[in-house]
This record gives structure tokens, C-alpha cells and sequence, in this order.
């Protein structure tokens, strides 16, 4: 049995016990392996739950502004129909843009489809209608669909909305012409009149799912089977 030095007997104050023969700094002091392992687990952990929790709040800001974008948008369409007695589209019908959109069977907001349908609405809306981001003179002599208006118009194309250049794409407001308008996750807003287009034609609708028009953003799918998590106006 070990005797403790003569200086600790009685555990008087100041009593100092020496370390037992063998140990050294690195067995009494540091972490073990394990404990190390366990923090940077837990380290791993508490990022992993921060990262989540960031983007779903970063998504759950793009629906509601792409919402709020659609219930605008869709507002200004409303005006445009009461100055022409139509929804922006493209005359004659049908024609190869709007009343071709069907949303129904296609999802991709990355195809020419939605892209060249959307421009149709920026159009009507903006009154850019040769897509260089300003109202002017120019604009007279185009219609929604960028086909030369004979003769043109008389005076400047009316403003039923104003963009803006996060709404566009490229957000980058000196890049001209116009692509297509763009939705908090950067694809093209779709627009479409498929329905009216049946309607039209006196037949059942089966394309589109509104009868004045379809407005929407996709929240990031590309394809049909996410509809039931698109942001739209029906």
C-alpha cells in the first residue's frame, strides 16, 4: 500500500499530492478520442438543424411573395380586360403561345412554352413590348405577341403594372431584351388561356384549368406531378 508523503498526512492546507508514477499530462488533462468524436457529432448535429431550419424559412418566403406577385399580376390583368374587353392573347386564335400552354400536361417552367407565354403577359402588362425594359415610342409599333402592329399606335402603350427586376429575368437591368418573367425560384411564371381557347372552339374544356386564364409558378417543379404545390390563381 502507498504512503502518502509526510507533507500530506492529516490533509493539512497547502497539502499537495504528487502524481502517481506513470501518469503524464496527456492521461490526466486532454479529451479522450471519444469525447471528441461525441462533440464534433454533436457539432454536425446543431448545423445540420440550422441549415434545415434556414431553408425552409428561405422557401416559405419565395411561396408567399410568388403569392403575393400572382394576386398582383392577376389584379393588372383585371384592368388590362376592362380597357380591352379581353385577357392579354394574342389575336387571331388560337395562337401559339397562350392558348398553347396547357397547363395540365405541361410542368417544365424552363421550356420555350412558358417563356414565350409569360412574355406575352409582360407585354400586355408592362407595355415594353420590344422588351428593352422602357416604355417609349418603339413600343407603338409591336403588339402583346412582338409581331409589327400596322398601323401602329398613336400614343404610348398604357401601364398596367410595373416590374420589378427581381421580377425579370436577366435581373440585371442593363441586360436587354426581356426573357421571360420570373418567379422567386428562377423559372418563368406560366401563363396560359388553353381553356378559353376550348371555350372558343365549342367544345368540353380539357385543357387549362380556369376559365379566364391560368397564372402560376410551379415553386420549382418540372413536371405535372408536382401541381398540388404550385402557387396559382384557381
Amino acid at each position: 500500500m502507498s504512503v502518502l508523503p509526510r507533507i500530506c498526512r492529516g490533509s493539512r492546507a497547502g497539502c499537495k499530492i504528487l502524481p502517481i508514477a506513470g501518469d503524464t499530462p496527456a492521461t490526466t488533462n486532454a479529451f479522450t478520442l471519444i469525447e471528441l468524436l461525441v462533440v464534433i457529432a454533436i457539432i454536425i448535429i446543431l448545423a445540420g438543424l440550422v441549415l434545415s431550419t434556414i431553408g425552409y424559412v428561405q422557401r416559405k418566403a419565395a411561396r408567399s411573395r410568388a403569392e403575393t406577385e400572382i394576386a398582383s399580376m392577376s389584379a393588372a390583368i383585371e384592368s388590362y380586360k376592362a380597357d380591352n374587353a379581353i385577357y392579354p392573347r394574342p389575336q387571331p386564335t388560337p395562337n401559339t403561345t397562350t392558348d398553347t400552354l396547357d397547363p395540365k400536361t405541361m410542368g417544365d417552367p424552363t421550356t420555350a412554352n412558358y417563356k414565350t407565354a409569360s412574355l406575352v403577359l409582360y407585354r400586355a402588362l408592362s407595355g415594353d413590348t420590344n422588351l428593352d425594359r422602357a416604355v417609349n415610342a418603339t413600343d407603338q409599333n409591336f403588339k402583346i405577341d412582338g409581331t409589327t402592329l400596322s398601323p401602329p399606335l398613336t400614343q404610348l402603350p398604357q401601364v398596367y403594372f410595373t416590374f420589378k427586376p427581381n421580377q425579370l429575368s436577366p435581373t440585371d437591368q442593363t441586360q436587354t431584351p426581356v426573357e421571360f418573367i420570373r418567379d422567386p425560384f428562377g423559372n418563368s411564371y406560366g401563363y396560359s388561356t388553353a381553356y378559353q381557347y376550348d371555350i372558343d372552339q365549342g367544345i368540353n374544356p380539357t385543357h387549362g384549368y380556369n376559365p379566364t386564364f391560368d397564372l402560376l409558378s410551379t415553386d420549382g417543379g418540372t413536371t405535372t406531378n408536382d401541381v398540388a404545390g404550385w402557387i396559382k390563381n384557381w
